[in-house]
């Protein structure tokens, strides 16, 4: 799995392209936590729930199916945002589902079980260039942790920034200008 810090760089990435008129912080704060979401997962660990079953790391929270219902958070959240209820569905959705699309290019662990209830295949991406991050405090503070990082700075963050600096720049001349009239 990408890290905690990764994992939130869709949200982030997605709300400097669109803007802050279009994201507010709070959604952008919800994004964040929804993005991470499907990792509350780990707590089958403590329970002795089996890693590989549905009930499990990498079970049903990293599914389609979980994103589209978690979604509806945004649905009740997006009055207070000042967006259609649909949009804000969609955008907790999005959030959410960029999670196991982030864990499918790792390239350790089990798959993701994307489409169950439908299906219970685990997939992988035939591309996995994000190295497995530690989850241990003591592995993650170490030199593989940091490595891990590096990796997920030029894999994920760096081409995500950019592809929003783009959009944002693009978004800016084509949005029509605001201009004061007279008082």
């Amino acid at each position: 799995m990408p890290t905690i810090f990764t994992h939130v760089a869709v949200p982030v990435c997605a709300t400097i392209a669109l803007g802050t008129r279009r994201v507010p912080p709070s959604a952008l704060l919800v994004g964040m936590l929804a993005a991470i979401a499907p990792d509350f997962d780990g707590l089958a660990f403590k329970l002795g729930i089996a890693y590989g079953g549905m009930t499990g790391h990498r079970g049903f929270t990293h599914t389609l199916m979980f994103a589209l219902v978690f979604g509806l958070l945004g649905c009740w959240l997006a009055p207070r945002w000042r967006m259609r209820r649909t949009v804000g569905w969609a955008w907790v959705a999005l959030c959410t589902l960029s999670h196991p699309l982030l864990d499918m290019l790792t390239n350790g662990g089990i798959g993701i079980a994307l489409f169950w209830p439908f299906d219970s295949t685990r997939y992988f991406s035939p591309w996995r260039p994000i190295e497995v991050s530690p989850v241990a405090i003591k592995r993650f503070l170490s030199p593989r942790g940091a490595q891990v990082l590096l990796n997920e700075i030029f894999i994920v963050w760096a081409p995500l920034l950019g592809a929003a600096v783009i959009a944002m720049a693009i978004r800016r001349t084509v949005e029509p200008r605001i201009v004061p009239g007279p008082r």
